[in-house]
């Protein structure tokens, strides 16, 4: 197929159906790390860098703080996934993973579709809880009720 080194299955393919999942928990915690910045980061940078820095500066240093923490989740959970799919939690988990991801996959797709939740929740922040409930019924969907992670993809083949 055309498409199968941009969509299919994660093992050949940049983006796959949890892609989607990859975006919405990203429209989630990217609403948690805002939360979080704005609570404890944000009173820091007014005192300590607003006294040496325009008010514009203090809003870019959030946002990459904001992107640094999702990305340090982002390629903490990544980790965790390979070696769940090799087998280390055991052979039903590593049957459920479906294989290993293609690369591209896990290195810059699934962190980039973090990133854009993030952005989506920071411009449209009405859509946290719609968000939040659609991931709970992927994931709920995904992990109980399908046998593996990717059978979404050989239900559509």
């Amino acid at each position: 197929m055309m498409l199968e080194p941009l969509w299919g299955f994660k093992e050949h393919a940049i983006f796959d159906a949890w892609s989607i999942e990859h975006f919405l928990s990203g429209v989630s915690f990217g609403t948690a790390v805002i939360a979080h910045n704005k609570k404890n980061l944000g009173k820091f940078l007014e005192k300590v860098v607003g006294r040496f820095f325009h008010v514009d500066k203090i809003k870019w240093v959030n946002i990459r703080y904001e992107v640094y923490v999702l990305l340090l989740l982002a390629y903490a959970w990544e980790t965790l996934e390979h070696y769940l799919e090799t087998g280390l939690a055991g052979e039903h988990v590593k049957y459920w993973f479906y294989g290993v991801e293609f690369w591209p996959n896990r290195l810059l797709s699934d962190p980039i579709m973090l990133i854009l939740g993030y952005i989506f929740a920071k411009r449209f922040p009405y859509t946290v809880w719609p968000a939040r409930i659609l991931s709970l019924i992927w994931l709920f969907v995904h992990i109980v009720i399908f046998p593996h992670s990717m059978y979404i993809h050989t239900l559509l083949q």
